[in-house]
């Protein structure tokens, strides 16, 4: 970034310093959106001092905006295509699906918290994310007129996979999903071919768990 840019934001230098010391062995491209997204936009006003640390920050309800390497981990491991119709469970802040809108043609994008859900749309609106739409709604149900999707990602767990987001990925799709109880939760990787979910394990987790249906 260069030194105009820098005096236009603030934190300019602290997003360089984070994608060039927390995210090594992280996909050029990835990078790039990294770089670009400006993570301050999405953090409370009393921690945005904070936010090109690497860690969650609390964003309000009991939720939280998630550690830039778990971020950068999670959009490598969904494999985004440029063509990419994406579903995102768990909008939070906003700031995992900005990251993706960089990356994919459009993200659907659902939270069950309203007033979460309200503030991530304004705040992505405001930055120009015209690629993302941002709905109120139990996550566990997915979006299913919008569906089917060649990439799902979650950012809350539940204990097992939900059947409605199996049914609304394509053919040849991929999930991100955190699975497991609050005091064990693995990172999983799901490639869907035919009826079939092929699974694979990525590191221990710690996520808010999915509410709503998910724990009925």
């Amino acid at each position: 970034m260069d030194e105009q840019s820098s005096n236009i934001d603030p934190f300019a230098a602290a997003r360089k310093r984070m994608v060039q010391e927390q995210l090594s062995g992280v996909a050029p491209r990835i990078l790039a959106a990294m770089s670009k997204v400006p993570r301050h936009e999405f953090v409370p006003e009393l921690s945005r001092s904070l936010s090109y640390e690497d860690m969650p920050l609390p964003i309000g309800y009991g939720q939280t905006i998630s550690q830039p390497y778990i971020v950068a981990l999670m959009s490598g491991q969904l494999d985004p295509k440029p063509t990419d119709r994406v579903l995102e469970i768990g909008t939070g802040s906003g700031y995992q699906a900005a990251v993706l809108a960089e990356l994919v043609a459009e993200i659907c994008t659902i939270e069950i918290i309203e007033p979460l859900a309200l503030r991530a749309a304004a705040d992505l609106e405001r930055l120009g994310y015209k690629n993302v739409q941002v709905r109120k709604s139990d996550g566990y149900a997915g979006w299913p007129e919008a569906a089917p999707f060649d990439a799902i990602i979650v950012t809350c767990a539940p204990e097992q996979v939900p059947q409605p987001l199996v049914e609304q990925l394509k053919d040849g799709g991929r999930m991100v999903i955190p699975i497991g109880p609050l005091s064990n939760q693995e990172l999983v990787i799901f490639l869907k071919h035919g009826n079939q979910l092929k699974e694979r394990t990525v590191l221990p987790v710690r996520f808010v768990p999915m509410t709503g249906e998910a724990q009925q």
